[in-house]
């Protein structure tokens, strides 16, 4: 008996209206995941930011499992990068690096902003965030904001 193979992840994007209820729910179900269960943070998705018409949903999937994701929001002159989530059994692969340079190749001719938990802020900086403003605690962990310029 032969061992299956996954499939390599590839890339989805949608704006909310286009996803189905099934990838609604699989990108939740990695945020809870990832934030409450890992972090034991409160429930961070009810800020009804996923449902605003603008904003793009990025996530990496194999064999119909969600691996990694990220949404960017529509701030006006600038795009916030946002929910940075990567199941555990998919970490080390890079996927949310690859993630992030989706962010920036799609909306990297304006200005980028994030709020990076404080401990990941060196990760960010080699996309070329820069810490923008004192830290502070988001749900009990202390973040840094980081933005990025136009290339």
């Amino acid at each position: 008996m032969r061992a299956t193979r996954a499939e390599p992840p590839h890339l989805r994007r949608a704006r909310f209206a286009d996803l189905t209820p099934f990838e609604v729910y699989a990108l939740c179900r990695l945020r809870v995941d990832v934030f409450v269960v890992e972090q034991e943070c409160p429930y961070p998705e009810l800020d009804g930011r996923d449902l605003e018409p603008a904003t793009e949903h990025l996530w990496l999937e194999s064999d119909g499992e969600v691996l990694a994701t990220i949404r960017v929001l529509d701030d006006g002159a600038t795009r916030a990068i946002g929910r940075v989530a990567t199941a555990a059994t998919a970490r080390g692969r890079g996927l949310a690096a690859r993630l992030i340079e989706e962010g920036i190749a799609g909306y990297g001719h304006l200005p980028l902003t994030l709020g990076a938990q404080a401990h990941l802020e060196d990760w960010y900086a080699r996309f070329g965030f820069r810490r923008s403003g004192p830290g502070y605690l988001e749900d009990g962990i202390p973040h840094v904001p980081m933005r990025r310029e136009p290339a």
